[in-house]
């Protein structure tokens, strides 16, 4: 009994401390979009605080000096194999635009991501409407081969998200403001202070220090990170130890009504 209390006393310190992890992504980024959904299916599982924090991915490459992978060919033809496989196993609906250089880096996705962040600005108590709106730009781009660099197009999306017309209105006004231009240079200046080079990019806070990753498939790794596994051990620990304190009390009471 006194380990179950030990054991019991561990899970709850654990469950009272949040780790916080912060979500950098671009509506314009495919693999932002398995890592967003992913890590939100994750917030409800693990103990964790998720903090959505949309950037703009062309201030990052230029800002890190980087290469879009779909500028190099090999890179480009693997990466339209790599994302059907991913989209069928995370059951996240990818389907590339016809022309994908047109809507990557033709038409890109300031005008989107300083909506998404003008969203934010104007959401109070939690990130909800953040986390729809971002949804439903990444459907147009990525799976319905629509725009998302028109007003129309944006009023669109957050309408489908459960925004209201007039909300939707005071949100395009807004999204061209120095206030909400300087809120996103901000949230990406932030991304490149934590050495970014692409996104998605989470930023997970663990014990007063801030351990990056960076893609869509360093999971277990982020779950190792913020302690998931000691969890789970303790859960399994707390199993087995009640497993056997049941098992004891079921004999002790079998011995204690069999006659002599």
């Amino acid at each position: 009994m006194c380990n179950i209390v030990i054991i019991v006393e561990k899970i709850l310190q654990m469950a009272s401390s949040r780790k916080v992890i912060e979500l950098f992504y671009d509506v314009v980024s495919p693999y932002s979009w398995l890592g967003f959904e992913v890590m939100c299916r994750y917030r409800n599982v693990w103990n964790i605080d998720l903090k959505l924090r949309p950037a703009f991915l062309g201030g990052i490459m230029q800002g890190s000096g980087n290469k879009p992978p779909g500028l190099v060919p090999n890179k480009f033809l693997y990466m339209t194999t790599d994302l059907h496989r991913l989209a069928q196993y995370f059951q996240v609906p990818i389907s590339p635009p016809a022309d994908p250089f047109e809507a990557m880096f033709e038409k890109g996705s300031l005008s989107a991501m300083r909506f998404v962040a003008a969203v934010q600005e104007r959401e109070v108590g939690g990130d909800k409407q953040v986390e729809q709106v971002s949804r439903e730009l990444w459907m147009r781009i990525w799976s319905q081969d629509k725009d998302i660099t028109q007003p129309a197009s944006l009023s669109e999306a957050a309408m489908k998200a459960g925004l209201s017309a007039c909300e939707v209105e005071e949100l395009l006004k807004l999204s061209t403001s120095k206030e909400i231009k300087d809120k996103l240079k901000r949230s990406t200046q932030e991304a490149l202070d934590h050495r970014a080079f692409g996104f998605p990019l989470a930023v997970c806070h663990v014990n007063g220090k801030a351990e990056v990753f960076f893609g869509s498939d360093r999971f277990e790794l982020i779950a190792h990170c913020i302690g998931q596994h000691i969890l789970e051990e303790l859960l399994a620990s707390l199993a087995n130890e009640l497993a056997t304190s049941v098992a004891g009390c079921a004999l002790t009471n079998h011995q204690s009504h069999t006659p002599n």
